[in-house]
């Protein structure tokens, strides 16, 4: 599943492409928005939320979220389309541009006014351009409110900290010094974890080139992140994996230093 800043720079491209501009065209290709037409209306913008999307026509907002397959590309009219036709849950098209949601997970409109129903349950999202201390130590809070999850867990859990995904929570424990499994009411300086998820993905933000070690060479890009057997970059330990979710469906791999990490 993408992470946030994967989709903060898809609402952005987005949002370059088809703010301003008239629709002439709608297609939602999902059975409950089938015959929706939004034909006419003006796109005002598209926004990221954590790790959703919500693209603000006329009188509504079309959330959609990526979930592990999903993609939006925009391509001239004119333009073959590099995935298939199947692929495609929505097609948007101006004057200028076509742009294509394919293998959306979620794809769904709600009133403008209703857009909380979709993403307000949502934790503070990382990349709030309005990121401040009160957003933080919501995020603390709300990280706190269950001391015994694990700390690999309890980050990716959108509804504590919106746009983490499992290269962060990776690299963040990892920087920390936390293993994944150790219980996050354990961690005594939560604030600093906080304002660390911020600054890293902030960092990142604006590349396409991820990295949390401040190299962007390839192979040099992650502390643990798909490194299992390969030696620490600090201590030369073998980094080891395994897998850890909230329940089975939402397993991820973890991967950890157990020398660095404890």
């Amino acid at each position: 599943m993408p992470e946030g800043d994967t989709v903060y720079r898809t609402a952005r491209h987005l949002d370059q492409a088809l703010a301003g501009a008239t629709l002439i065209r709608s297609d939602f290709r999902v059975p409950q928005f089938a015959e929706l037409d939004l034909a006419g209306d003006v796109v005002e913008g598209v926004a990221s939320v954590g790790k959703h999307l919500l693209t603000r026509v006329g009188d509504v907002s079309i959330h959609t979220h990526l979930k592990m397959e999903g993609s939006w590309h925009l391509y001239r009219p004119t333009s073959a389309w590099k995935r298939p036709a199947y692929a495609a849950r929505i097609v948007l098209t101006t004057a200028d541009w076509v742009a294509v949601g394919f293998d959306l997970g979620t794809v769904e409109v709600v009133a403008r006014t209703d857009e909380e129903s979709v993403v307000g349950y949502l934790g503070p999202d990382v990349l709030d351009p309005d990121w401040n201390d009160f957003l933080a130590s919501e995020a603390v809070l709300r990280l706190s409110a269950q001391p015994e999850r694990e700390t690999h867990v309890a980050l990716l859990d959108q509804r504590n900290l919106a746009g983490l995904g499992n290269v962060y929570a990776n690299e963040l424990c990892f920087l920390r010094g936390v293993l994944p499994t150790r219980p996050i009411g354990e961690i005594a300086d939560l604030p600093a974890l906080v304002a660390l998820g911020h600054r890293v993905i902030l960092a990142n933000r604006d590349r396409t080139e991820r990295s949390t070690t401040g190299d962007l060479r390839p192979g040099r890009q992650s502390w643990v992140y798909r490194r299992e057997g390969q030696p620490c970059r600090r201590c030369g330990t073998r980094i080891r994996a395994g897998k850890l979710g909230a329940d089975a469906l939402s397993l991820r791999d973890v991967y950890w230093c157990p020398r660095c990490q404890s």
